[in-house]
């Protein structure tokens, strides 16, 4: 498609990024740890470490790889933490060393982590124990050789370390027993990495930094290569788009998403790394309470989340409360921002909640809405420096503006392919080397992309195409709601019918006020017919609703 993107570009955005400004993550990290050695780069639970402990700590952990376990180059070393400090001193590490990271969600079921473990090949291990027996009920199946165990306050030190673990461990019961014989302790590798030096390590863009699993929710999760180059091209991209409004060397960016998921790996870990941001870590987002409390200790400028973390921090008491003169921009990704959470968090704030849009496959941003936008536009920006967008139909023909088709994009920041899953990374590439996303689009004359839907969610009612996007926007307006899905059931009359689940926040909502709001902002076929009250809906690790789950329940069907 011609580009008719760059002329909404904000000023001193490039068409185009350098992605050979640094030769791997490792000489970027090594750029930025001595560029500001004494500035914070993480913290967590109230414990600081700066860039330059961030760089002894991960050359510790690197140098035990290559010394103590005499690794070769390219082996998989499995991350499954939450946000704690022992992730990037762990991932950083390895990277530094030649190493591949296989991020892990600790709250994979024993199937998942079995299956994900040896798709990849990975021979170490690196978790926090309240996770450990997990893989104590199937490491005897995989290829891990190598166990190194963590807690929670291993990193925290001293008397509020021993405290921190053993609430965890003794009061709140969150560590269930586990056995892995041979295992060795967080802190001990360190000490043993420290007796060695870390070996420069021979690396280049076409090297596999992260084997980052994805698919999990439609079928076997596959493992997409991003390789170095991936991943310093979508900092860069993502940096590039942001520089007009950040300053180097005083950002703090709120880390509420895990950094083992894409978005904030690239978004908060790497791309705030270069500009030597220091990254608030968030270990359980989910304690809403809690989270607002860390929030009011810290001047943050910059946060990021998914649509259901902004909402759930707007409905929470004492949000409202904090100063907010510092934060300079909010970014949503992961799923579509709804534009009531967009507008009250405008409200609550003064910020503009800005929504982007990537994949896994794409390392992963590929679109971003303008730094300066003033409200929201109901799109998911703008492509990004140095990408390539063609929306097309079923049969790969390339639309035009306002049609509606498949997005697919082109770019040096799209996926090497699935690890070891040729068909399945053929199925999702086209011939001239774009990735078909699923999701189908439109495009505006100013090259603004507005996602409809992804593919497979579409309902067909009466041959009319419904989007749930549009569906959950609308019924999210209403104020008694706190949190909506909609599905597709089947239905004799029409084939299809609209079905929504609801969280409510106004318990006295009833059914008949939501069809009275629905029919008077939405075309009749695309009223639901069904509606169901719910206490919780099904999330993923980052907290985006899983509209598969809810049409895998038993007894969907249009009455």
């Amino acid at each position: 498609m011609e580009k008719v993107w760059l002329k909404s570009y904000p000023p001193g955005v490039p068409a185009e990024v350098d992605v050979n400004e640094f030769s791997s993550i490792g000489d970027l990290f090594e750029r930025s740890v001595a560029r500001w050695p004494d500035r914070a780069a993480y913290i967590n639970m109230g414990k600081s470490i700066s860039y330059r402990e961030l760089d002894r700590l991960s050359a510790q952990f690197g140098s035990w790889l290559q010394s103590s376990l005499n690794l070769p180059a390219g082996t998989r070393v499995a991350l499954m933490m939450p946000n704690v400090l022992q992730y990037p001193i762990a991932m950083f590490g390895a990277l530094r060393a030649g190493y591949t990271i296989v991020n892990c969600n600790p709250l994979y079921t024993p199937r998942e982590l079995e299956h994900q473990l040896n798709d990849s090949g990975a021979e170490v291990i690196v978790i926090l124990e309240n996770f450990a027996h997990t893989l104590t009920s199937v490491i005897a199946n995989t290829r891990v050789k190598h166990v190194v165990v963590t807690s929670l306050g291993a990193m925290l030190g001293g008397l509020k370390g021993t405290v921190v673990d053993l609430v965890v461990r003794h009061v709140k019961k969150l560590v269930p027993a586990w056995s892995l014989p041979g295992h060795i302790r967080f802190g001990s590798v360190l000490q043993e990495g420290a007796r060695h030096s870390l070996r420069k390590a021979t690396v280049t863009h076409a090297d596999i930094a992260f084997l980052q699993y994805t698919g999990g929710t439609t079928g076997v999760a596959k493992g997409a290569m991003l390789t170095h180059g991936n991943i310093i091209a979508n900092l860069q991209q993502a940096h590039a788009w942001i520089k007009p409004c950040i300053d180097e060397g005083v950002e703090l960016i709120i880390t509420a998403l895990p950094l083992y998921h894409i978005f904030s790996l690239t978004a908060n870990c790497l791309t705030f790394l270069k500009i030597g941001a220091t990254n608030v870590l968030i270990t359980n987002p989910r304690d809403i309470p809690g989270f607002v409390k860390e929030l009011g200790k810290y001047p943050f400028t910059v946060i990021t989340g998914v649509n259901t973390l902004f909402n759930a921090l707007l409905n929470s008491e004492g949000f409202a409360k904090l100063d907010f003169s510092t934060l300079k921009c909010a970014l949503g990704g992961g799923m579509a921002v709804q534009q009531a959470v967009a507008e009250k968090w405008k409200k609550v704030t003064g910020s503009t909640l800005r929504e982007a849009y990537g994949l896994t496959e794409t390392s992963p941003a590929v679109c971003i809405n303008p730094i300066d936008l003033e409200r929201f536009n109901h799109s998911i920006g703008l492509p990004i420096s140095s990408t390539e967008i063609s929306i097309r139909d079923d049969d790969g023909n390339e639309l035009g503006l306002d049609q509606a088709g498949e997005l697919c994009v082109r770019g040096p920041q799209v996926m090497k392919g699935y690890y070891n899953h040729p068909d399945e990374t053929a199925r999702v590439m086209t011939a001239d080397g774009y990735l078909r996303t699923g999701d189908i689009a439109t495009m505006d004359d100013k090259g603004f992309i507005r996602i409809v839907d992804r593919k497979k969610d579409m309902i067909l009612v009466s041959g009319f195409n419904v989007y749930p996007n549009e569906v959950e926007d609308v019924i999210a307006t209403h104020p008694g709601v706190l949190e909506v899905a909609a599905i597709g059931v089947p239905d004799e009359r029409s084939g299809e019918a609209v079905k929504v689940f609801v969280v409510r926040k106004d318990k006295s909502l009833t059914t008949e006020d939501l069809i009275a709001h629905c029919k008077a902002n939405l075309t009749g076929y695309k009223v639901p017919r069904l509606f169901e009250f719910r206490d919780e809906l099904p999330k993923t690790n980052v907290g985006k609703i899983l509209r598969r789950a809810l049409r895998d329940e038993p007894g969907k069907k249009a009455a």
